[in-house]
């Protein structure tokens, strides 16, 4: 088949399953722009509150072991409750949560609301991978996961550009409304306009046979995975092992960037928009371009294998230049440094994540990502702790950024020594 017929033919199919995406890349948006208010007001709110690093440093580990406990909870729930009514009630919880926000003027309370805050917010990775599985072939699904996943990396950008504007003029807490009214607007459109693929009015017949297509995705709706069955698979552990060791770099970039900023590039909340944007800017460009190249290569040669741990290893080479931030003092180097750290995350992220849904059935697909992520947030809880320390102490970030160099390579040789094929599983039903 020539490239102009298998375009003409996914034309053909039917285009909703993108409106879906488009829901998810929204919600994935809301979701990181309520996150990162934490980190953009931290310079306002140490003045405000008082709070010392390693009191920010405890704040931040609440939303960690929140977040944790939540990826457990909704990566469960992501697999046996439908898609419209779990990630519709995750959506309120956490909306209103980030309003709470508005309400807390001390330690404790910012520590209540943001456990909160973690523990609702935690939805948003299972459900969304395991509807990419329901709505994507395999062959479309790092696409389309790196597509949603951008909000993560516009929730970014889109932060930076607001909230220090609305806190200069309305004043902090109006921030934390703002954006729990944006989670309510996306709520309403939500629930008007999810269907399953089998009985939306706006999937075409051709649509969903295509959303249908790959060999074996034939299992019974009714059939369940016990949750800790999983954990007999070596896949499962590789992708435990990738989640604990890659993700609290990122936590790291999104709750210490602008502190970074603030503490060793003298950079105030009026005028930290523009280095986080292009910070940002970047990451989105790292997770939409590794998601498509890892589908063209997929498309090309039909190993899902190379495909994946190929980009992989292309994204884990990037972050590597971030060691060299304590070498170069310029603050253009170390945002674009960070920068291309960010977008090779991103990228690492969105091929992670579709490990799961090319080896497992859709119906495990939100059980392994929930344990995974759960051992994310145990890594992001432990690495917390040694930054608040590390910072209480020295001041500097060195270290702490020499750690994310080296974090996705060896990431990589783990996870590939443990699954060193990616053959699907076959899941032995207790």
């Amino acid at each position: 088949m020539t490239a102009s017929t298998s375009v003409a033919s996914r034309v053909a199919t039917g285009r909703y399953r993108w409106t879906i995406c488009a829901m998810m890349f929204f919600a994935t948006t809301i979701n990181y722009m309520d996150r990162q208010m934490l980190g953009l007001l931290a310079p306002l709110l140490q003045k405000d509150i008082g709070w010392t690093q390693v009191q920010y440093a405890q704040t931040v580990m609440v939303f960690t072991v929140a977040y944790a406990v939540g990826l457990a909870v909704f990566g469960r729930i992501a697999d046996r409750v439908a898609e419209k009514r779990v990630y519709g009630t995750a959506m309120a919880m956490w909306s209103v949560a980030a309003m709470l926000h508005a309400l807390a003027s001390s330690v404790p309370g910012f520590a209540a609301v943001r456990g909160l805050l973690g523990f609702s917010e935690a939805s948003n990775f299972p459900v969304a991978i395991r509807t990419t599985a329901v709505w994507f072939p395999k062959k479309e699904r790092a696409l389309a996961t790196g597509l949603w996943n951008m909000g993560a990396t516009v929730g970014g950008i889109v932060a930076p550009a607001f909230v220090p504007i609305v806190a200069v003029m309305w004043g902090w807490r109006a921030a934390f409304i703002i954006g729990g009214i944006a989670g309510f607007v996306w709520l309403v459109v939500w629930m008007a306009i999810y269907r399953s693929p089998q009985s939306n009015p706006g999937v075409s017949a051709a649509e969903l046979e295509y959303i249908n297509s790959d060999a074996g995705e034939t299992e019974p709706a009714e059939a369940k995975v016990a949750w800790l069955s999983v954990l007999r698979y070596r896949e499962t552990w590789a992708f435990m092992v990738g989640k604990f060791m890659t993700d609290p770099i990122w936590w790291f970039y999104l709750f210490w960037l602008p502190k970074w900023l603030n503490e060793s590039n003298h950079i105030d909340i009026q005028d930290m928009g523009l280095p986080l944007v292009v910070i940002y800017t970047m990451s989105c460009i790292g997770s939409v371009g590794a998601g498509w190249v890892s589908s063209r290569l997929m498309a090309r040669t039909q190993r899902p294998n190379f495909a994946r741990k190929a980009t992989m290893l292309v994204c884990a080479l990037c972050v590597m230049p971030i060691a060299l931030l304590s070498q170069v003092q310029t603050l253009w180097f170390a945002v674009l440094a960070v920068g291309l750290a960010a977008a090779a995350h991103q990228g690492w992220s969105a091929n992670l994540v579709t490990l799961v849904s090319d080896v497992f059935p859709k119906r495990a697909v939100g059980t392994v990502i929930g344990i995974g992520g759960v051992m994310g947030m145990v890594g992001s809880f432990l690495f917390s702790g040694v930054i608040g320390e590390t910072l209480q102490r020295t001041g500097q970030y060195w270290a702490l950024f020499a750690a994310g160099a080296l974090a996705y390579i060896i990431a990589l040789a783990i996870m590939h020594v443990l699954m060193p094929r990616m053959t699907p599983v076959k899941l032995r039903d207790e």
